[in-house]
């Protein structure tokens, strides 16, 4: 049987095809309908921006009808998101692959690994784009901040203090269907059993919640002299597009006199919380973790019911 090598495996129509689903199936983000692909979205050549128009909420009261007075013609505003296209690229040595290429399934195992990998780096720039956008001057509606609370029950992650941020978003707070924690703040909530666990659909695996939400923990939450900061999102509340930059974006190099073959991945998408508008001009070609955690960088355009995430700021002790 012939020998798997990793240039049957990492090309870009096999990728396309197997590998950035398999980095959606990987996310717990995806998985929890938080990010939701955008159709229609054309991703500009190098760096730049995406324009996301939208309509504004329909305005005035409904008039009573007359037989001798017109109605009153209103206007349909029309204004515009934008969300940053982020560009990202990574470089492995066939070395560093070597030990899945000898598995049972190579194929699987190889597109496994680097789909698990670009999960998690997603995750790290979607925390890098929070700490950004949520930090607006403008976003303040969608914050609760109760870490300078006097005691426990003021300050800490509890039930009163989730609702409340809940009713940040008033009449659509329903919306909210999924938080995301540090694994400290998951253990403090557990210690006190008010995690609950769901099967699966496919049973393999228990899902925490927490008063009806799907819990995502990660350590890349922020943490800053011990206050918490935890997110609670809305089905679809980021908006994900991703580019295919052409034959380019996934490469591989033999270099003879080493004997070694490298692999390339790039990628071009945006990853965008819907009706917080980017406004920064990065130094480079592509804005970097820093310029997304800017909070200058940020601009609400939406009303802040609208937005469907809520930053709820806490101690756990």
């Amino acid at each position: 049987m012939a020998k798997t090598l990793i240039n049957d495996i990492l090309k870009p129509d096999v990728w396309r095809e197997y590998g950035v689903n398999r980095t959606a199936e990987l996310s717990a983000l995806w998985a929890a309908g938080i990010v939701a692909n955008v159709p229609g979205i054309t991703l500009p050549n190098g760096g730049g921006t995406v324009n996301m128009p939208f309509f504004n909420d329909l305005t005035g009261d409904a008039e009573n009808l007359s037989d001798t007075t017109p109605l009153t013609v209103g206007n349909i505003a029309a204004n515009k998101d934008v969300a940053a296209v982020i560009g990202r690229g990574r470089a492995w040595s066939v070395n560093d692959l070597a030990a899945v290429l000898s598995g049972a399934d190579p194929f699987q195992a190889v597109i496994d690994l680097v789909a698990t990998y670009w999960a998690r780096q997603m995750q790290k720039e979607l925390l890098q784009v929070l700490a950004g956008a949520m930090g607006a001057a403008s976003m303040a509606g969608n914050v609760h901040d109760v870490s300078a609370g006097a005691s426990e029950a003021l300050r800490c992650f509890n039930a009163s203090n989730f609702i409340d941020s809940v009713a940040k978003l008033g009449d659509v707070g329903g919306q909210l269907a999924a938080i995301g924690m540090h694994s400290a703040t998951q253990a403090y909530l557990a210690k006190q059993d008010l995690i609950t666990f769901e099967k699966s659909s496919d049973g393999k695996a228990e899902i925490p919640f927490y008063m009806g939400r799907r819990v995502i923990v990660d350590d890349g939450m922020p943490v800053t002299t011990g206050t918490y900061t935890s997110y609670l999102f809305g089905f679809g509340a980021l908006g994900y597009a991703e580019d295919v930059i052409g034959e380019k974006d996934i490469e591989t190099d033999r270099d003879i006199l080493a004997a070694d073959t490298v692999a390339t991945m790039r990628k071009r998408f945006i990853l965008h919380p819907r009706g917080i508008k980017w406004n920064g001009t990065p130094a480079g070609a592509f804005p970097s973790r820093a310029e997304l955690s800017t909070v200058g960088n940020w601009e609400r355009v939406y009303e802040n019911k609208q937005i469907r995430i809520v930053a709820f700021k806490h101690k756990n002790a």
